[in-house]
Formats: C-alpha cells, structure tokens, sequence
C-alpha cells in the first residue's frame, strides 16, 4: 500500500514537470510557430497544481515564466498564476523576482500580471520564509503607489509589511497627496489608516473618514485549498510542523480569515517616538533588545489571544495593565450573564482555555468570571474547555474555592450517573497534579497549602468511595488509581512532603480495591501503598506529632491485611497487630469459613486469597509455574514424571519433588511469581511484600546473591 502511494506521487511530480516544460517550451514560440494550442496545456498544468501543489523548483520555474517576456497569451498567464499553490513555504528568491518585474517597461509583464502577482503574494504572505524581505523592499513598492493599475493591491500588500519604522514624514505627505489626487482611493485611505495607528497625532482624521479598503484576505477559498495542499504534503512527508502561530509576532487573526468576535487585536495608539510596539517586534531578539521600551496596546485584553503580549506581561507585570484586562472580562462577564445577543461563551472560554494553557497562570478575575458563569451555565455545553480550565485554578483556601467554585461545579455536571462522577474525578485528578507542581516549586512550608491538599483529597475520598460502589468497573478503578498515584508521589517525594500531610484512602476503598479481579488494579493499589509507606517512615523521622497512633494504625492495618492475604495465608484475620481482617464482619467470616469447609476442598478460607488461590493472581501464578516446568523440559524431557495439577501449595511441592516432579521450595515459588507479575509490568504486589516483611527481603536477596 505504501510502496503504491509512494509511485502515485511520484508519477504526479513527473507529470507535474513535464507540463511545466511543455508550457515553458510553448512560451518561446509564437501562436503561429506552435502548430497547436497551447490552452488544453496551461488548463492541465492549472488541474495538476490545484490538486497536488507546487514544489519548490516547480514553482521557480513558473514564477521566471510568469515575470520574463513570453510569447504567452494574457489568458493563459492569468489562469497560470492563479493556480499557483506552493506545498512549501514561499523562498526569498521567489519574493525578490515578483518585486522586481513591477514597474513600466518593455521587458516587464503587463500591469494586469503585475497586478496577479501582487495579489498571489498577498494570499502566501502567511508562508513566506522571510517575511522582512518584504520590509526590505519597502521602498520599491511604496513608490510604485503612482501605478494605478496595481495600486489596489501595492496598498494591500504594504498594509500587511507595514511597521512603526516605515511610517516616515515624507510617505505620510506622499500618501495624503496621492489620496487627494485619485479622488480618496478606498485602498491608498485604508493604507493611511494604518499608518494613523502608529502615528495617531500626525496623520488629521479628515484624511481617514472616507471610505477604506478593508484588506480582507483576496480569495479565502484559495487559502483553504492551499492549507489543504500544504497540510497534505506535510503528511506525506512525515513533516507535519505545521507553521505555528509566531510567539514573537503579534497575532493577525484577520490575515486567516477567522477573526476573533470576542477579542481586539493588538493595536497602539500612545506610542511615542522613542518607544516600540508590539506590532514592530518581529523575533525573539527584537522583542529580547526593545523589551524595556516596549509600549502597552490599547485594549489589554487581547492578552488572552496574543502569545506576545502574554509574554510581555508575565515579564515585566503591571498592576494597572492586569486592572485594565480584568475591569473588560468583568464587563464581558455581566453583558453573559444578562443575556446579551451576539455573546458566544464558546469563543470566550477556548480564549480562557489558550490562555491559562500557554501561561499556566490563572488571574484572580477568572475565579470571578466563573463564579458568576456557573449560575447560568447548564452543565453540558463546553463542559471540556470549562473543566480544563477550571484545572489550573491556583492554590487557594479549599473551603473558599469549594464554596464559589467546585460546589457549583458538581451540582450543574452531577446527574446521578457514573459517567457524570468519572467526568468529575479526572477534573479533581487533573487539578491535584497542577497542584503538585506548584508545590514542588515553593522554597518553604506553608501550614495553608497543607490543610488545602488535604482538604481536596479527603473530598474526592468520598467521591471515589462512592464512584467504585456504584460502577464496581475496571475502568472505574483505574481512574480512582489514577487520583491516588497522584496522592502517593505527594506523600512519597521528600520535597513535596515538606508542603503536605498524609492523606490516606478510605478504609473500605482500599479494600474494596484489594479484592478486585483484575491483578493490574491489585498491583497499581499495593504500589500506591508502598509509597505512602515510605512517606509515613521519611514523615515519622521528622516529626511524630503530626500524626497520631490510630491513624498509623489504620494504615499499618492495610499492610498487614494485605500480606496476610496474599502472602501469609492469614486472610480475614484480626488477632495480628494492627490487622482488621479486611473489614469483613466476624459472623461473615465464620459463616464464609463455615461453607469453605462443606466444600471439601482441602483448604482452608484463610489461603484462598493467596498467590496460588487468588481470583486476581492465581492465572499469573500457575503459568509462571507452568513455564518453570517447560524451561525443564527443555532441558531434559525425561527428568519430569509427574507435573503440577491445579493451584500450587506448599504440599504439592512437596509431593511433585518425591514423584518426580519440579523441584522447588515454598519460597523459591511465590518469589518466582512476583517476578513474574514484575516482568509482566505489575511489579506493585512485590514492592509492598518487599517493602513490608523484612523476610521476604532477605529470602529474595539470598536467592538473587545465588543467582549471581
């Protein structure tokens, strides 16, 4: 299938080509020396480009036909020049021969091609490499202004490459003359009103209250092909570096044709001779160079769309500007709330959402924005942009968040579902971990950010408590894990500690997880208490007071619980220290042991929880043993008489090594399974037995020094 796409593309390029050169060939010969008409040529060439696109030599080759003397009828240069799609960026050497055919003269091409050009790179101005060769040949286009054949589109273009330092004294007074002379051209006014932006108190109103070209993208169809083009060629490549909005660039949403309804551009009025604007910064070291001289726009709250003015602010932050932006979102906020026509919140909140995303700050008028916004809003449209921004609220006072924002959140997504719960717990996941990078950048203990984490965790303990009861799902667990891995590596990492309590899972969570059949579930629950573990051990080295007995207790009873089942063959017991018997009410216990015995099954309640009996471990156990016996076998197919048959116990092993059967301890047994559960990436089970009883860790570290 590949190979097949890949001779499809090739064959269009050859075809692609040998139009070009058949057009090209036909350019140096009269309609008379030809023999035959060249226009069937020129409209495959325009089909060829329209559906594949120009390569780079391809478009060369077009662009010096375009811009040299041909014999080439108008028509078929005018159809050719339209069809014109580059899959790439556009060079400067082809910028520098479309400028340099403009003019009057004998070798130059007609003013109507003139005039396609400039309109062609109008429509690629977004793709041009370089876009300063533009800048560069600033003069050359401006004094062609005099051409009124292609003055329409000499305005366009210059109004796109148009900055602070083109706008001089003597083109504002050619300007303002050439506007009187051709009667308020619509175009040479709305060229005039943008050099009015950067010179407000120079340029008079009169000379901009006629009626002004709007610059408005040529063909905005064309530009949706040619992304489609380019968007294409750079699957095919397997470049998909698509050309990204430019950081150091104020954005120009309306070059795209998709202008913001909610949001101004970035536009300066105030600025001063000695100033800069953010309209002049082109690169990283322009806006590095002019940083301290740099001028605040007009409306500030185009920080929400423009990645430059974001950068502007978080480095070099101003009371007034954040003021100013916040008294807008306010307003925006009221006209929502009172029902305004044209209000779109969808196009409000994805700015929130960009914005919160590219700054990782969440100013304190969003709280105030969704304060309000909660009331109305309900609990379905834009619920993700909503979710995601709301995870990157700041560290506040849990009640006072709770109380504005998070109650009001669950009483509008909470629909008596688990789906609605789910929604909800991946928020609260999503916001603990912003969270934790936000702690892990403090530089001392604050008793505030304490009592916040764990005033979080212990509210979503009760949500998923009651989440696993009511969708008992492995999805559901998995995403309950996925809160309290999050938990985990605050307790488990010794900086974050320092900024955090211990918040353990609630009893019945972690044994109603415990039980669950899935061995991933089981393996992601021991790993989770394995590093709250070494949490509560690097915690008790500090200070002792902050937690009191029972609670180690409680935990220390998870540990106990757990080996006893899995390991010890204990289950359900209660008269170890610290153990609780999983819960389990004492009359359940006997009764359940009661029917086990009536089984006649030659075990005891107490072991069917074990490695060998357990619903969740018991097929990983019996195939690492399995595969022992085939290692075996391999070795010597003669040297087993006998092979395991049903779960293995200690008695088995004892019986397969007198008759002829593997060979191996008790011990040796259940370490060979928690290797295999680690090999088969579910290391947890071994890490909580390794970690909890101190024999199994020197069992395993006698069996690897022997192994060595």
């Amino acid at each position: 299938m590949a190979e097949h796409q890949e001779y499809t593309e090739l064959q269009d390029s050859i075809d692609i080509r040998e139009t070009i050169s058949d057009v090209v060939q036909a350019s140096r010969l009269t309609a008379k020396q030809r023999g035959s008409n060249v226009k069937p040529t020129v409209e495959r060439l325009a089909s060829l480009s329209y559906s594949h696109g120009l390569h780079p030599e391809d478009l060369s080759q077009l662009v010096d036909l375009l811009t040299t003397p041909t014999f080439l009828d108008q028509a078929s240069l005018g159809v050719i020049v339209n069809h014109i799609f580059p899959t790439t960026t556009v060079s400067d050497d082809i910028v520098v021969k479309v400028v340099g055919c403009l003019g009057h003269g004998k070798l130059k091409p007609s003013l109507g091609i003139q005039g396609a050009l400039l309109k062609w790179l109008i429509k690629v101005y977004h793709i041009i490499h370089n876009q300063t060769i533009l800048s560069r040949a600033y003069s050359v286009l401006f004094n062609l202004l005099d051409t009124a054949a292609i003055r329409k589109q000499l305005c366009h273009l210059l109004a796109l490459v148009t900055r602070r330092r083109h706008v001089r004294p003597f083109r504002i007074q050619g300007l303002l003359s050439l506007s009187r002379k051709t009667g308020n051209d619509p175009a040479v006014t709305g060229l005039l009103r943008v050099f009015k932006d950067y010179y407000p108190e120079i340029i008079a109103g009169e000379a901009t209250r006629a009626k002004a070209a709007s610059f408005k993208h040529p063909d905005p169809q064309w530009r949706e092909r040619l992304d489609e083009i380019q968007q294409a060629h750079a699957a095919r490549t397997a470049n998909r570096n698509k050309r990204p909005l430019d950081a150091f660039r104020v954005a120009r949403s309306g070059l795209s044709g998709k202008r913001s309804t909610v949001l101004p551009e970035v536009h300066t009025m105030n600025a001063t001779e000695n100033s800069i604007t953010l309209e002049e910064i082109e690169n990283v070291d322009g806006f590095v160079n002019n940083f301290e001289r740099v001028e605040l726009p007009n409306q500030l709250i185009a920080v929400l769309g423009d990645p430059l003015l974001q950068k502007l602010l978080l480095l070099k932050p101003q009371a007034e500007a954040h003021q100013r932006a916040s008294n807008w979102l306010a307003s925006y906020g009221q006209d929502l709330m009172s029902g305004e026509p044209g209000i779109n919140p969808g196009e409000c909140l994805e700015m929130l959402k960009n914005y919160v995303m590219s700054t990782k700050t969440f100013p304190h008028i969003f709280l105030t924005f969704f304060g309000e916004y909660l009331k109305i809003w309900n609990g379905n449209d834009w619920k993700g942009l909503i979710l995601t921004i709301l995870s990157y609220m700041p560290l506040l006072d849990f009640q006072e968040l709770f109380g504005r924002i998070l109650q009001p959140l669950e009483a509008r997504i909470l629909d008596d579902t688990a789906a609605s719960q789910l929604e909800l717990l991946e928020f609260y996941t999503a916001l603990l971990q912003r969270w934790t990078i936000s702690l892990a950048s403090l530089e001392q203990r604050s008793d505030q950010t304490s009592s916040i984490v764990a005033d979080l965790v212990t509210h979503v303990n009760d949500l998923c408590l009651t989440l696993i009861q009511t969708s008992p799902t492995a999805a559901t667990h998995s995403k309950t894990l996925d809160f309290y891995e999050q938990t985990a590596t605050l307790a488990s990492n010794p900086e974050l500690l320092a900024h955090t309590r211990i918040t353990i899972p609630p009893s019945p969570l972690v044994y109603i997880l415990h039980f669950s059949l899935s061995p991933t579930t089981l393996s992601r629950l021991c790993a989770i208490l394995t590093k709250y573990k070494a949490g509560f051990q690097k915690a008790m080295e500090t200070s002792r007071s902050e937690y009191t007995q029972e609670y180690i207790n409680v935990f220390n009873g998870f540990l106990m619980d757990i080996c006893n089942c899995i390991w010890r063959s204990r289950a359900l017991n209660t008269n170890d220290v610290n153990s609780h018997g999983c819960l389990v009410a004492r009359s359940l216990v006997e009764d359940l042991a009661s029917y086990i015995n009536s089984l006649d099954m030659g075990v005891p309640l107490t072991t069917l929880f074990s490695l060998s009996y357990s619903p969740a471990l018991c097929l990983s156990a019996i195939t690492c043993f399995r595969e022992l016996e085939e290692k075996e076998l391999e070795r010597d197919p003669s040297i087993l008489i006998n092979r395991q048959t049903g779960p293995v116990t200690r008695a088995s092993l004892n019986s397969l090594a007198n008759n002829g059967g593997l060979r191996m301890g008790w011990d040796d047994y259940r370490l060979g399974v928690l290797s295999y559960l680690e090999r088969k990436g579910m290391p947890g089970v071994g890490e909580l037995m390794y970690n909890t009883m101190t024999n199994v860790m020197k069992r395993r570290s006698m069996m690897m020094t022997g192994a060595g």
